[in-house]
């Protein structure tokens, strides 16, 4: 694998369909996936394995015991929240390397606290809806950072 391009950080994940989704997301943009306990589910789970396909194997996964040695990893890193209550959309950043994506429990989203200590980013969701799911959000906003990134990965040859 090629060194870490993102990371992405779920807390707390409730729904391991979703953790799957994101899992083979993450192999295939090669971004390091990041699981911080306690989660609602066991990795092990068919379900995980099942919405990762057979690339469940291959995902570059930490999983942190709590959010405290989460954020200990993550102390001086760029560090990017995410969640329907930020303030600025989510194109306004300019990703780099190394940056930490971070994302809430499908349930409840991010703490408050994180939300007052780092801020946080939104999806417009202009229709009757109350959020995207996860593993969407998840999607839409690396391959965002990825374009800027790495354009050459998005570039049609032949």
């Amino acid at each position: 694998m090629p060194s870490t391009r993102l990371h992405v950080a779920c807390l707390h994940p409730e729904i391991p369909q979703n953790t799957g989704n994101i899992g083979r997301i993450c192999v295939g943009l090669g971004m390091h996936l990041h699981l911080v306990h306690p989660l609602g589910f066991s990795v092990s789970q068919k379900a995980v394995r099942r919405a990762g396909v057979d690339h469940w194997k291959k995902v570059h996964l930490t999983e942190h015991a709590d959010l405290n040695r989460f954020l200990s990893w993550a102390h001086g890193r760029r560090i990017h929240m995410f969640s329907r209550h930020g303030h600025r959309p989510y194109t306004s950043i300019r990703f780099r390397k190394g940056d930490v994506l971070v994302f809430g429990r499908e349930s409840v989203g991010l703490p408050q606290f994180l939300l007052d200590q780092y801020g946080a980013f939104f999806l417009p969701t202009p229709g009757p809806i109350r959020s995207l799911n996860l593993s969407n959000t998840v999607a839409v906003v690396s391959y965002a950072a990825m374009l800027q990134i790495e354009p050459g990965l998005f570039k049609v040859s032949g």
